[in-house]
């Protein structure tokens, strides 16, 4: 039996570079932008920012094992979604020094 997916942040939460995002046996989220996945699914963020959760429609290859298993047991018409969690960086304007002159 898979373990359930556990969220550590939620949608709209500041996180900072290398907090877990989800911890996942099965792939139910996917990485988005700046963030990375460990190699037991684990996601985490790659900046620091604000926590973001997207659905996007799913088109798999067409002559792909997936294709055959899944496509052929869905309703006509059907929309197949993944969900995305993506980090959205904050604003680095005026935080930076100057160190040297060209």
């Amino acid at each position: 039996m898979a373990a359930p997916v556990v969220l550590k942040s939620g949608r709209g939460n500041f996180v900072h570079a290398g907090n877990i995002l989800a911890t996942q046996r099965l792939l139910r989220y996917h990485p988005g932008a700046h963030v990375g996945m460990g190699t037991n699914n684990t996601l985490f963020a790659l900046e620091d920012g604000y926590v973001k959760f997207t659905k996007e429609v799913y088109i798999p290859p067409p002559r792909s094992l997936k294709a055959t298993e899944v496509i052929t047991k869905l309703p006509k018409g059907s929309v197949l979604y993944k969900t995305f969690i993506s980090v959205l960086p904050v604003k680095q304007d005026e935080k930076f020094r100057l160190v040297d002159k060209i």
